[in-house]
């Protein structure tokens, strides 16, 4: 794993399932034959042990709100000041959502799931400036925390991922971030050169053509391979960054 000693943000390790034509979401993932691949993916998410994992609001909402969305008229008329929050200051793993208009939905401040790689994360939401302050209450009143990196350029919500990774890690403590899609995000974070190591667990088939590359709109980018293992039948690849 990197040394991030000198880095003002946290190690970003792009965790992912992969198709062998490069797809990360799909329904391929539901095959049958991939089942042993995605226990071996789950297992290495629970042994990397990081401080937290990422995904984006469609990533988020298929694998842990289903699609809840709240009542915010009780928060109507609340006043909000556009500002960082932590709603938990001893929590020491964490879910992060990136979340641009904040429309996702929770019910509580951590994440529910039995697997203990996601189970009891801490939930923080990433914002862009301007998200309704009846949102902010509403977080505030589940216990979720959140931070502001972004704000709207030409008409579109633009996330500040520098400026997140900044906060996550000095607000919260963040040394070692999973980014685990989906391919719009992990995209994002590789235009931005954040991507420090890929995880790829290889899954033994290929994908429809309408679905998702590991890095969605991706721009050049060099990675060395550092490790390969085959895990029962499953090859496992490590890749690091190469400036």
């Amino acid at each position: 794993m990197n040394d991030n000693t000198s880095l003002d943000r946290p190690v970003v390790i792009c965790h992912m399932g992969m198709s062998l034509d490069g797809k990360v979401t799909g329904a391929f993932l539901s095959q049958p034959q991939c089942a042993d691949a995605i226990d071996v993916y789950y297992q290495i998410n629970r042994d990397y042990q990081a401080d937290a994992y990422a995904c984006g609001r469609i990533t988020m909402e298929s694998s842990f709100t289903q699609g809840f969305r709240p009542d915010l008229s009780p928060f109507a008329d609340e006043m909000v000041l556009p500002m960082d929050y932590v709603a938990d200051d001893r929590a020491a793993f964490f879910a992060v959502a990136f979340d641009r208009r904040g429309r996702l939905g929770w019910k509580t401040g951590t994440i529910q799931d039995d697997d203990p790689g996601y189970g009891g994360a801490h939930i923080i939401e990433v914002l862009c400036e301007g998200v309704p302050q009846a949102y902010l209450a509403y977080l505030q009143r589940v216990g979720v925390s959140y931070i502001f990196a972004g704000c709207e350029k030409e008409g579109r919500m633009e996330l500040d991922l520098p400026l997140a990774l900044h906060k996550l890690k000095n607000i919260f403590g963040i040394k070692t971030l999973l980014l685990e899609g989906g391919s719009i995000l992990n995209g994002a974070f590789q235009r931005e050169d954040l991507v420090d190591e890929l995880s790829l667990v290889m899954m033994p088939c290929v994908a429809e053509a309408d679905d998702k590359s590991l890095f969605f709109n991706s721009c050049s980018g060099q990675f060395s391979l550092e490790d390969s293992k085959l895990l029962g039948s499953t090859p496992w690849l490590r890749y690091k960054r190469t400036r």
